[in-house]
């Protein structure tokens, strides 16, 4: 997909993998902090997982982590078992770290825009860190490049549709401010990585 000539760079170490992978996890999970903390939420299944929890009073870490089991079969097949084994580990990084930061971190003012911002900006950063490392966080991405193979409806579309549902769900079940604070996280976020992830700029993996 590059349109310049580069020569491919050797592949990742390991020691080079587990620092990308667990700063990657740390940066998303302080993320989740933000949002809950606010009684915010976001798209894809992390969005849905939020609201999930906030619904039911499950923990996040416990309905994120079983909501993308389904997925890992079609990330191998997708993307192989490199990537997904670094997808399995992220998530349940992620979901084990969102357990952990509530009994560490604390706020005693917390504004919804600022929460929004910071987790927008925390997230992106967290995922370019996975993505540059052949990781993600697993869900709606994977089933989107799975459908794009084999329909050719764009991989994007699907993610936004998607993130669609989750905030039309969310409008009817949470604080209309709350919504349109979620919604400004969510622009943050896609923001940072539509402008910053290009497969021109990363090492290939």
């Amino acid at each position: 997909m590059s349109d310049i000539n580069t020569v491919n760079p050797a592949r990742h170490t390991l020691l080079e993998d587990t620092q990308g992978l667990l700063s990657g996890t740390v940066l998303v999970s302080l993320s989740v902090v933000f949002l809950h903390g606010a009684g915010l939420f976001t798209g894809q299944i992390a969005g849905l997982s939020l609201v999930i929890s906030y619904l039911s009073g499950w923990s996040f870490g416990a309905v994120f982590f079983l909501l993308n089991l389904p997925f890992y079969w079609l990330a191998f097949r997708r993307m192989g078992l490199r990537f997904t084994l670094k997808t399995m580990i992220s998530v349940a990084m992620l979901s084990a770290m969102t357990e952990i930061w509530p009994h560490l971190i604390s706020f005693a003012t917390l504004h919804p825009g600022a929460a929004a911002t910071l987790a927008g900006v925390t997230a992106g950063a967290g995922l370019l860190a996975l993505f540059r490392h052949g990781a993600s966080l697993g869900g709606v991405g994977i089933v989107a490049l799975y459908l794009q193979d084999k329909t050719g409806f764009k991989a994007g579309k699907t993610q936004i549709l998607f993130d669609c549902c989750v905030f039309l769900f969310a409008v009817f079940v949470l604080p209309l401010d709350k919504v349109g604070w979620s919604l400004l996280g969510a622009m943050v976020l896609n923001v940072i990585i539509m402008i910053n992830h290009r497969r021109d700029r990363y090492i290939a993996i």
